[in-house]
C-alpha cells in the first residue's frame, strides 16, 4: 500500500517497485489512502499497476478505477464482454464513472489546502489531545505520514466503548481498520509495530478532510478527555497499572 489506512504512514513504493523490477516482477500499489491526499506523478514514477476508490476522495461509493501503465499486460478476472478494452466485462456505470473523474479534479484543485489547512488542524487535535490526555501517544510515523490522518493510542482503556461514547456525543471516528469493523481482536497494524495490547485495544483514528472545519476540532477537544476519563474510571487495567512503569514510546527506523 502506498500510505496506512490507520496510521497514515507514508510508503517508500517508488523504492520498493525498484526492488520489483530488479528481480522481473510488476508492481503494483494499493494507492485508496494516498490518491487525493498527496500529490502522485505516474508519469515519473516506476508505477506498473496502481489501485484507488472514489469514497476516498469525496467521490461516490461503489466506484474504482485501476491505473495500468502502456505496454503492461494481464488476465483478467471477469471475462464476457470487451468492455475496458477486454480488462473487465460488464456494463460500465457512467455515472458513478463520471463523479469519480470530477471528484479527482476537485482533490488536485484542494491538494494545497490538503497539505496545509488540514493537516494543520490534525496536528492541533493531537497537541490538544495529548496535553489533555495522559498515557496516550500518536501511532505511526509522525514524520511521514497522510495530512488527513491521526492515530491516537489511549491506554488502558477499550476502543469499542470510546467509540460507543464518542457516537453519543455525535463524533465519527474508528477502532482500527473499517475492514475489521466489530472486530474486538487490536490492530494487526499495531501489533506488528510492538505496540503494546494495553495501548493498542484504546487506538482510534480520526480522519480529516477539506470539509472539516476548526470548530470540529474544538469539540473533539471538548467530549473527548471526559470521555477517556470515564471509561478509565471503570477500567481494572486503569486501577491496576503499575504508576511507576515507564510508558510505551514508539520509536521509527
Amino acid at each position: 500500500m502506498w500510505a496506512n489506512n490507520e496510521t497514515g504512514t507514508i510508503f517508500p513504493v517508488e523504492q520498493l517497485a525498484g526492488m520489483a523490477h530488479a528481480v522481473g516482477a510488476l508492481f503494483h500499489t494499493d494507492a485508496v489512502q494516498a490518491v487525493g491526499k498527496i500529490p502522485i506523478d505516474l508519469k515519473t514514477l516506476p508505477i506498473d499497476m496502481l489501485s484507488l476508490s472514489g469514497h476516498k476522495l469525496h467521490g461516490p461509493k461503489g466506484i474504482g478505477a485501476l491505473y495500468v501503465k502502456k505496454g503492461v499486460r494481464f488476465r483478467p478476472q471477469i471475462r464476457g464482454g470487451h468492455q475496458e478494452r477486454g480488462r473487465r466485462a460488464g456494463t460500465e456505470n457512467a455515472p458513478a464513472i463520471i463523479g469519480l473523474g470530477r471528484a479527482a479534479e476537485l482533490a488536485l484543485e484542494h491538494m494545497e489546502e490538503e497539505q496545509t489547512r488540514v493537516a494543520a488542524m490534525r496536528d492541533r487535535l493531537e497537541m490538544g489531545l495529548l496535553g489533555r490526555i495522559g498515557a496516550s501517544f500518536v501511532t505511526g510515523d509522525p514524520a511521514n505520514r497522510l495530512p488527513n490522518t491521526c492515530n491516537i493510542a489511549f491506554e488502558y482503556i477499550e476502543g469499542e466503548a470510546i467509540l460507543l461514547l464518542m457516537n453519543r456525543e455525535g463524533l465519527a471516528a474508528s477502532s482500527g481498520s473499517a475492514c475489521t469493523s466489530g472486530s474486538l481482536e487490536p490492530s494487526h497494524v499495531l501489533r506488528a509495530m510492538n505496540v503494546p495490547y494495553t495501548a493498542a485495544h484504546g487506538a482510534i483514528r480520526f480522519s480529516f478532510s477539506r470539509e472539516n472545519r476548526e470548530a470540529d476540532v474544538d469539540r473533539v477537544l471538548e467530549v473527548m478527555p471526559p470521555v477517556i476519563e470515564k471509561l478509565r474510571e471503570m477500567s481494572p487495567f486503569w486501577r491496576e497499572r503499575d504508576i511507576h512503569t515507564t510508558a510505551f514510546k514508539p520509536t521509527y527506523a
